[in-house]
């Protein structure tokens, strides 16, 4: 027993307890600011030539959010099953997991200050006794248990507590982005994928009509109506277009490893399957968030905020550590030395408080308010970034667009140019060489054309990982039930 604790009589032990716990509840309060959250932006637009534009292409539908797997919009199947895989199997979202559960553990932590502390002691010796006459020796044991409670006087354990809820927020929003950043790669290489196929298939038809060019001008040579200029111009095309195969390719296998990757398998595990641009459909209509609900919508600002709210929290810590600490004991312990025993009550309220510290608590206060104005510029900066990331992607969308109609122009230029040098070359009218200039810059066309529609593709898959897809409360009912 504490040597300056009060002995009491054990029946007006609890009602004193309570009592001064009561009175010390009572006059608790919570000290440093309460968290609010950051006034919305009073920005309508992101970029208002971009969204008229796109707006009354129907490509985009501003004002409207985000409903079920965003990926599901472009209505491909196979693309479905790939990102499932990568969401089962992607080894970043076990371990950002893992640490989400880590936080939330550290809550519980926290909360269990909150709360009084119930300890079992127990102590047994032989001591040797001077203070009588005849110095004795003799056997003693005391056992019994301990409560002790901090009353949190001033509500620095609760701050300690809305920190951490606070990191378990940050944690949560932690994963919505590296979910939202691993749908946006699965779908990105699948459709990289599908790009490279066609490109290579239109290469190859390339490569088919430069073979069979090459043989018409061969023969033509023996027929004396071209130079041997004309056959080393043709072959040097087709060693040419020959180049254009491996890069490709190199691109298909880089996607298809980087598909392996991103579901947790090595490339030798699991083969990605091959995808085809004509079994995705460009979506029409993307819901397009306004910028105030757009900043609720995206993982990175929400991670942000979660900082802001541990700032705000640690600001309250430190003001609670200036002042003064409360903590009540009691102990119930049976104890006995030599032939004779006795049951002890034990209280004791301790209280302490910085005096003279060298400034050290004061500082270490306005650590944490500069601290906190650190964490609220961060988040506006997070806000201001992701109006800028949305504003571009929007602007790519409405560059594609143009360049598709100008691609769209040049290649039945082309086809049309192709087939009056074909229908002339057939009535004698132009050399072998104008077919082969035409058909080259057919094909050249269609390889501009796929290119045009892979951007088209993939930056409107930038544009829904830009607007936070359907990433939050994506672990909604997974944290609820830890």
């Amino acid at each position: 027993m504490k040597p300056n604790a009060f002995v009491l009589n054990r029946h007006l032990f609890p009602t004193t307890v309570g009592a001064v716990s009561a009175a010390f509840f009572l006059s608790a309060c919570t000290v440093g600011p309460d968290y609010k959250a950051p006034s919305e932006s009073a920005s309508q637009h992101y970029d208002q030539q971009a969204e008229q534009g796109l707006g009354q292409k129907g490509r985009i539908d501003l004002g409207q959010k985000i409903n079920g797997d965003w990926w599901s919009a472009f209505q491909s199947p196979k693309l479905d099953r790939v990102v499932r895989r990568a969401i089962e199997g992607n080894l970043e979202l076990v371990a950002v997991d893992a640490t989400l559960r880590q936080a939330a553990s550290s809550v519980v932590a926290a909360q269990g200050a909150l709360y009084p502390r119930v300890d079992f002691a127990a102590q047994a010796g032989r001591q040797r006794v001077h203070t009588a006459a005849d110095p004795s020796v003799a056997n003693f044991y005391s056992i019994g248990p301990q409560v002790s409670f901090d009353l949190d006087t001033f509500g620095g354990n609760k701050r300690r507590v809305e920190q951490q809820a606070a990191l378990v927020d940050l944690q949560t929003h932690r994963y919505e982005a590296a979910y939202l950043s691993l749908t946006g790669n699965v779908a990105s290489q699948a459709l990289l994928v599908a790009s490279a196929n066609a490109q290579m298939a239109a290469v190859e038809k390339l490569l088919a009509d430069d073979t069979r060019n090459l043989e018409l001008v061969r023969m033509a040579h023996l027929n004396g109506s071209t130079t041997q200029v004309d056959v080393a111009l043709a072959e040097t095309r087709l060693a040419q277009d020959r180049t254009l195969l491996p890069s490709l390719a190199q691109q298909r296998d880089a996607a298809r490893h980087a598909l392996s990757i991103l579901t947790g398998k090595g490339p030798a595990d699991w083969i990605a399957p091959d995808f085809d641009l004509a079994e995705f459909a460009l979506p029409s209509g993307v819901p397009v968030s306004l910028p105030s609900e757009m900043a609720h919508d995206r993982p990175d600002v929400r991670q942000a905020e979660a900082d802001l709210q541990m700032a705000s929290a640690a600001v309250g810590i430190a003001t609670a550590n200036l002042y003064p600490h409360v903590e009540l004991s009691a102990s119930l312990t049976q104890a006995a030395s030599g032939n004779g025993g006795a049951a002890l009550w034990g209280f004791a309220a301790g209280l302490a408080g910085p005096i003279f510290d060298g400034g050290t608590l004061k500082a270490e206060r306005q650590a944490a308010v500069d601290g906190y104005k650190a964490s609220l510029a961060g988040y506006q900066q997070t806000v201001i970034q992701s109006f800028g990331q949305v504003a571009d992607t929007l602007q790519a969308i409405n560059h594609d667009e143009q360049e598709n109609l100008a691609q769209g122009d040049a290649l039945r230029a082309a086809e049309t140019s192709l087939r009056l040098n074909q229908q002339a070359y057939a009535q004698g009218e132009n050399s072998v060489l104008q077919v082969l200039e035409a058909e080259r810059a057919y094909q050249q066309a269609l390889l501009g054309q796929i290119r045009v529609k892979t951007a088209r593709y993939l930056d409107t898959v930038r544009l829904f990982v830009a607007l936070g897809g359907n990433s939050v409360g994506v672990l909604g009912q997974k944290v609820a039930g830890r």
